[in-house]
């Protein structure tokens, strides 16, 4: 059961408090006048649509991002934070929403990134090792410290950066999105680690947008909009409702609804399709105007099916028709050509080009459009993307600004803007609303919905069972890389996909 503090007892071991913080980009204030206070030993959440100043905020507490203006005290001590090193060397850190490492060295080495003073020379292989393999075993994790990064899900990945942070002695951990890729198994394991966390004294910052978590963990809620703290209160002061209404400005009764849509003629069909070790045997069809729900837990092979289908990784055996023609997808070309279009899971590592402006990620994908004989029109390039920009609502100071400096929820609508802009017949969403709010989500859904109802047929893979649910013409659930079930939406349950998921040998 959740702790709540009782309210008259803030303000009595105060860590941190911020006052006036502001911060702006290239002249547009997304920041304004925030004053913030937390304690010691508290689990505190931020809340806010996406682009709200949530995660600014984060990194100017870390160190990432100085303040335009404002103050910050730690301990009652007046401090001035340069870099994430000096944040750390005060005992703060920040694990970012996605998982930063080293994907080239081993767990131990990520770890203690940072901890270490001395040269490679000094290094101490073996105690290094072990003081990492302690460490993760504090939190429950069984991982062999001496494998590289690279080939760790997202949940491993995530462990690991708890596990740094748990070594440099941190006092505050702001954790932006931590659950977003994290199956229910795996959330339930970070919450007790939180917890114990809590209870040793430690001080966490929870940047989340599933308020059913922020419910049941966090002592206190902050609510960010448009840049600006419009309220602070106990969890157990405020309904879900009210938590909403002072998220997005306005009461949001119902935001997972599907778009009515005429389902048509079969757009592509799935036939014994095989990568050995990822997935086999897949058979599915999907036709125009129809969505076509995939659930099962992390790493059963969905998001295996979707890289194959989009040649990315492609399958060994097994036949694939796109609108009544046998085809082979040997690469991502291909399968644009054959109008298809992925929005990938890890929109990070995946999905954008985070150097490149806002403009040239939304047109990455039809060079020939804009650059015809090699030449760029930046005219049509700039049209193309303020059209995507007006039309989805993406938030943006420029469209010549870097894609890095948008929220999460702006970077997966630009995404998803560069494959509209290819006109695709078949739309393939790998966990498309991950780490979004519930605004944002609203959002998405009406466009997966209109998307729906204009005749594309869309395959959608998501962790979300409401959302599955709630968005689904039918349901399709993979375990351990085959197809178990096909759903019909009047049959399914979150129970249902639940028992399809699990593991035939826990059946047993």
């Amino acid at each position: 059961m959740n702790r709540i503090p009782k309210p008259q007892t803030y303000g009595h071991n105060r860590l941190i408090s911020v006052r006036g913080i502001a911060k702006s980009f290239a002249g547009i204030e997304v920041l304004r006048n925030v004053d913030f206070d937390i304690e010691s030993g508290e689990v505190h959440a931020l809340l806010g649509e996406n682009g709200a100043g949530k995660t600014t905020f984060a990194k100017i507490l870390s160190g990432v991002f100085r303040p335009t203006r404002g103050t910050m005290r730690l301990g009652g001590e007046l401090v001035t934070l340069s870099s994430p090193l000096e944040a750390q060397k005060l005992g703060i850190t920040l694990i970012h929403q996605e998982p930063l490492s080293f994907p080239d060295l081993s767990v131990a080495e990520n770890v203690v990134l940072g901890r270490s003073r001395g040269g490679l020379r000094r290094v101490r292989w073996s105690n290094m090792e072990h003081d990492a393999r302690v460490l993760m075993s504090s939190l429950g994790v069984e991982i062999d410290v001496r494998r590289p990064m690279r080939g760790l899900s997202i949940s491993d990945q995530q462990m690991v950066e708890v596990a740094r942070a748990l070594s440099v002695e941190s006092r505050l951990i702001v954790m932006d999105e931590p659950t977003a890729a994290l199956t229910p198994k795996e959330v339930d394991m970070l919450f007790g680690i939180i917890r114990r966390l809590r209870d040793e004294g430690r001080t966490i910052i929870f940047i989340g947008h599933r308020l059913e978590e922020v419910r049941d963990l966090c002592d206190r809620v902050t609510i960010f909009r448009d840049g600006e703290k419009v309220a602070t209160a106990p969890t157990s002061t405020l309904t879900d409702a009210e938590i909403i209404r002072l998220m997005i400005g306005r009461p949001l009764k119902e935001y997972l609804h599907k778009t009515t849509s005429s389902i048509a003629d079969t757009a592509i069909v799935v036939r014994e399709l095989s990568l050995p070790g990822r997935f086999e045997n897949v058979n599915f069809e999907i036709r125009h105007g129809e969505i076509v729900g995939l659930g099962g837990m992390v790493g059963a092979g969905r998001s295996d099916v979707a890289r194959a289908l989009f040649g990315i990784a492609p399958a060994e055996s097994g036949f694939v028709a796109v609108n009544g023609q046998w085809v082979t997808i040997k690469n991502p070309a291909e399968a644009i050509r054959l109008g298809i279009a992925f929005v990938p899971e890890d929109r990070a590592v995946a999905g954008i080009f985070r150097t490149l402006s806002v403009e040239s990620n939304i047109t990455a994908a039809v060079p020939h459009r804009i650059a015809p004989h090699g030449v760029l029109r930046r005219s049509v390039e700039h049209a193309d993307a303020e059209e995507f920009v007006l039309k989805l609502g993406i938030k943006v100071a420029s469209l010549r600004q870097s894609i890095g400096e948008l929220s999460g929820g702006n970077q997966q609508k630009a995404i998803l803007a560069r494959w509209l802009l290819t006109k695709p017949s078949i739309l393939i969403l790998d966990e498309p609303t991950r780490g979004i709010d519930i605004g944002a989500k609203a959002e998405y859904h009406d466009m997966i919905g209109k998307l729906a109802a204009a005749g594309c047929a869309i395959l959608l893979i998501s962790s979300d069972l409401p959302e599955l649910l709630a968005l689904s013409d039918r349901i399709l659930v993979m375990s351990e890389g085959r197809l178990t079930v096909n759903i019909p939406r009047a049959e399914a349950t979150q129970e249902a996909i639940m028992h399809a998921a699990v593991p035939r040998a826990v059946h047993r």
